[in-house]
């Protein structure tokens, strides 16, 4: 009986181990997207692993989140070693596609959920017609106005230049410190230059995806840039070159600026202060009104191929990208859902009514080109570089054109 009873825990022991040997460890590096404790980004990755590994026990998720300024350099830290993740959540993709180090989105998605995501959405993230990019979070930028200082101004929110025109100096009379804050300095001009470029028939790219940052169009809309809004002191005391995004976001906010191009975030920052702004939000305004894309930013979903964990990596981003959370990763950040049922469903729900106007944008959106394997050295190149092309005797176009030759 002692050796029956001996026999029966090694094999019971046996059957432990074997069940813990069949058990897959995905590991996950994502970015935090909280301002607070409360709505830091860790929260909502640990509800998604404890909820997939209720429906898939077989498989744990152990998921780190960083701040966005360190996820690239722990990731490049950890492909250095050999040690690649299974998933990353970041906002590029195209070096280590360009490596062959990850899996495409065929690989990994089932038909329906990768037929779900926005289109241009999916556009944006090929490298040579093969999507490596999954989109994680897109977000959008509005001209954001204070509605108090219109009010008393008469004024309606602008849909061209002209009328921007007219409504900045119309503000500048009244005495508005900012009457728009044109932020082209260092910390994001990247943003804001390609809003104005778009706004103004241009972009980054021409119609095949190639980069055209002299265009005659871009050329354009730097000159009225410079020739109206900063030569009139209607972007306020800071020169553009010298005014950061936080510090234009911060005097809209303090409503010392009447206007702002800015993200959608900047909702949740007005709601978080003491200070209650009343704002609206409308398109950037184009030259002509005629409806142009609008510009957006997008974060991504990376699968590394080095730990062989295909199969499970799939059925994790299955789950991933569920409406369930896409829809809440999306309302809790003031972002934009990346899949066309997430967003039909926000759409029709009017507590998400704040983020409609950004809702209204998803089929039209210009991104950055981060299927370009030097996007950030351009990008570095322009947070440097731009201001310089709206300052006094700045030449617009030879700046485009020493952009030009950073990208090529």
């Amino acid at each position: 009986m002692a050796a029956l009873a001996l026999t029966a825990g090694l094999a019971g022991c046996g059957g432990v181990a074997e069940s813990e040997s069949r058990t897959t460890t995905l590991t996950v590096i994502a970015t935090n997207y909280g301002d607070s404790r409360h709505k830091n980004s860790q929260g909502y990755w640990d509800r998604v692993a404890l909820a997939f590994r209720t429906e898939h026990p077989g498989i744990d998720v152990d998921i780190s989140v960083h701040s966005a300024d360190t996820v690239e350099k722990k990731v490049a830290e950890l492909v250095e070693r050999g040690e690649a993740p299974d998933i990353v959540q970041t906002d590029s993709y195209a070096e280590y596609a360009d490596q062959g180090l990850l899996h495409s989105a065929d690989e990994l998605l089932s038909i329906p959920v990768q037929a779900s995501f926005v289109p241009s959405l999916t556009e944006a993230g090929e490298m040579k017609r093969v999507q490596y990019g999954m989109p994680f979070t897109v977000s959008t930028r509005l001209l954001y106005y204070n509605k108090d200082l219109f009010r008393q101004a008469g004024l309606k929110p602008p849909n061209t230049w002209k009328e921007l025109l007219a409504a900045a100096r119309a503000l500048k009379a009244r005495g508005v410190k900012y009457p728009i804050a044109v932020p082209l300095g260092p910390q994001e001009a990247e943003a804001e230059t390609l809003m104005w470029l778009l706004s103004g028939g241009g972009g980054y790219t021409d119609s095949t995806d190639h980069y055209d940052l002299a265009s005659p169009e871009n050329v354009s809309t730097l000159k009225w840039l410079k020739s109206t809004l900063v030569a009139e002191g209607l972007t306020g005391p800071v020169a553009p070159g010298e005014l950061n995004r936080n510090a234009a976001l911060l005097a809209f906010i303090e409503g010392e600026a009447a206007m702002v191009n800015a993200p959608l975030s900047l909702m949740r920052q007005i709601d978080d202060s003491t200070l209650s702004v009343p704002y609206g939000t409308v398109p950037l305004p184009s030259r002509t009104g005629k409806e142009e894309p609008t510009m957006g930013t997008a974060d991504w979903v990376i699968a590394f191929k080095q730990r062989e964990h295909r199969e499970e990596i799939g059925r994790f981003l299955d789950f991933l990208y569920g409406e369930k959370y896409v829809t809440e990763q999306a309302a809790l950040y003031q972002l934009l859902p990346v899949t066309v049922p997430a967003a039909d469903a926000m759409r029709a729900d009017r507590k998400q009514k704040s983020l409609w106007n950004g809702l209204d944008t998803l089929q039209n959106l210009e991104l950055y080109p981060v299927s370009e394997t030097n996007w950030s050295q351009v990008a570095e190149a322009v947070r440097s570089r731009i201001g310089k092309a709206v300052a006094p005797g700045g030449d617009p176009e030879a700046v485009l054109s020493s952009l030009a030759d950073v990208a090529d």
